[in-house]
């Protein structure tokens, strides 16, 4: 900064806050949720208010007298200017009815100087001239970040301020905006239980290896981007191109072998060109980096959100993630434990669904139902804590050959290419279990009531 510039700042709107606390000691409760000792620029502004905060949070009166004692037992009541400058505070301001206004104008300085730090900070990074080229864009995210995530302090409302988006609509959500609409699905049944994927919502969709959880993921990702929403996929196992043929081969309904050999005939050539078409129409977006952490994600997705619009989040898959100490020798069920709450933040914070794929432990395939249940979600049970909801493919032709099935089970058919969606948690309804028709070949999900109409697809 040019020496002949200052830091933002207005030293009258700080007395003003404290000549306000002066004249009534329970002003604090206004401010108290966003004003911080730190946002004050002078800092025997600062040390007044940090005595009022101390004296209210005992529950001792706020006043003059009872501030400047504060300040004299602690030797600090002449570096703030004696009593005379409280009496000169209590002067600024004939009442504390405006103390809000006056807060709000001394957080906001506050902001702009930490604006000036963070790019004083990003600058030092810069001049680092640091190899990792992405360690430190991610460092720099995270400044910014924090800085905005910082004043983002909440308060108590009224539940009336809660409930008045509820009345000021004419429908509960078709009258809705679309940065507030639910994600659809693409599934009936899925749509009816969870009335579509909640914004905010992390959603665990968990399974075995090659159950298909990483297609059913793609297909509700397709789905969402169908119905206009702007999808964002993380692909921590599987290359974009890898990504990208199990798309193709489920919206061309192809098998994925033969498109990678390109053998097909005519009339699947033309059905192959019309969904590459239709694929490329869609708001799908795809991050292939092998390592990263949920901070980097968070970072590359408000990116996307701000450019090109985001609306739901995949990340295949979770277990994949590196922590924020990028250690995978240490403590990883501690781990995962902190990735799954910063992937409920993610949630949160860019107000869109996120389905996280995640691996379930050997414990399934060790006893005799092989039907997953949540103690099975592996290396943390914080991910069953965190996840608004929870969801397993189970399909016991993966576990049970049809000569085994028919000696157990003689009268009913063999389950091939049937898998159980089972809703294990749902913070905000039931849980249930609903029936899918799995192609494996093309990578495709299908909604179905019985084992019979499986072969109908």
């Amino acid at each position: 900064m040019p020496p002949d510039r200052l830091p933002p700042h207005d030293i009258q709107a700080e007395e003003s806050v404290i000549g306000s606390l002066l004249i009534d000691g329970e002003a604090v409760t206004d401010i108290q949720g966003f004003l911080k000792p730190d946002d004050f620029y002078r800092k025997r502004n600062r040390i007044c208010y940090e005595a009022v905060v101390e004296l209210f949070n005992r529950e001792e009166a706020v006043n003059t007298v009872t501030i400047a004692h504060e300040l004299e037992s602690k030797g600090l009541l002449e570096e703030v200017g004696g009593s005379a400058y409280l009496t000169h505070l209590v002067a600024t301001v004939p009442t504390s009815v405006h103390i809000v206004h006056f807060g709000r104008l001394v957080h906001r300085t506050a902001t702009m100087r930490r604006l000036i730090t963070a790019a004083s900070d990003i600058a030092d990074i810069g001049y680092k001239d640091d190899a990792n080229v992405d360690g430190a864009l991610s460092m720099a995210e995270d400044i910014i970040f924090g800085l905005r995530s910082g004043q983002a302090s909440r308060d108590f409302i009224h539940v009336k301020d809660a409930l008045d988006p509820y009345l000021e609509q004419a429908s509960a959500l078709d009258a809705l905006d679309d940065n507030n609409k639910p994600i659809p699905t693409g599934y009936a049944n899925m749509q009816q239980l969870f009335g579509g994927l909640q914004r905010s919502d992390m959603i665990v969709l968990a399974a075995r290896p090659s159950i298909g959880k990483s297609t059913f993921a793609l297909n509700l990702a397709a789905n969402a981007a169908k119905e206009n929403a702007h999808v964002g996929i993380f692909s921590l196992e599987m290359g974009r191109e890898q990504v990208a043929m199990r798309l193709l081969a489920s919206e061309a309904r192809l098998n994925m072998h033969d498109i990678r050999l390109r053998r097909f005939s005519q009339t699947e050539e033309q059905r192959l060109i019309d969904s590459i078409g239709l694929l490329s129409d869609l708001s799908i977006y795809i991050d292939d980096t092998p390592f990263q952490t949920v901070a980097e994600m968070r970072g590359k997705a408000r990116r996307l959100q701000v450019m090109h619009g985001l609306d739901f989040v995949v990340v295949d898959y979770m277990q994949l993630i590196n922590g924020s100490s990028g250690n995978r020798e240490g403590n990883r069920a501690q781990e995962v434990s902190e990735i799954s709450r910063h992937m409920k933040a993610m949630a949160r914070d860019l107000n869109v669904p996120v389905i996280a794929v995640s691996q379930l432990s050997r414990a399934v395939e060790r006893r005799e139902s092989h039907r997953p249940v949540l103690s099975d979600l592996r290396e943390s049970g914080s991910i069953e804590q965190d996840a608004d909801i929870v969801m397993f493919i189970h399909r016991e032709d993966r576990f049970t050959s049809e000569e085994q099935w028919n000696a157990k089970n003689p009268s009913q058919p063999y389950p091939r290419g049937l898998a159980e969606l089972i809703v294990a948690k749902h913070r905000h309804g039931p849980i249930d279990t609903l029936w899918m028709a799995v192609r494996d070949e093309h990578g495709r999900f299908m909604e179905t009531r019985s084992q019979a109409a499986v072969t109908q697809f």
